[in-house]
């Protein structure tokens, strides 16, 4: 199974999550998205085209070390 384009990582300490986009070869950090509307904003400089469709899709985006959508302080 190959593994989904697009990780937010688990909460920091300060809260918001680190989001990476997976290319071809490479692994790029995009930002701390402290909000599903950061994370939008991210995945639309990404040239992801409809963001906000693929956030609960676990093809697209996975969810790492939290509940989706949680981006309060671990």
């Amino acid at each position: 199974m190959t593994r989904a384009p697009i990780v937010v990582h688990r909460p920091s300490i300060s809260g918001g999550r680190r989001v990476t986009v997976h290319r071809p070869g490479r692994d790029e950090i995009l930002g701390t998205a402290h909000s599903d509307h950061d994370l939008v904003v991210f995945l639309e400089a990404a040239g992801i085209e409809d963001p906000e469709a693929v956030l609960d899709d676990s093809r697209w985006v996975e969810w790492r070390g939290g509940p989706a959508h949680d981006f309060r302080a671990a």
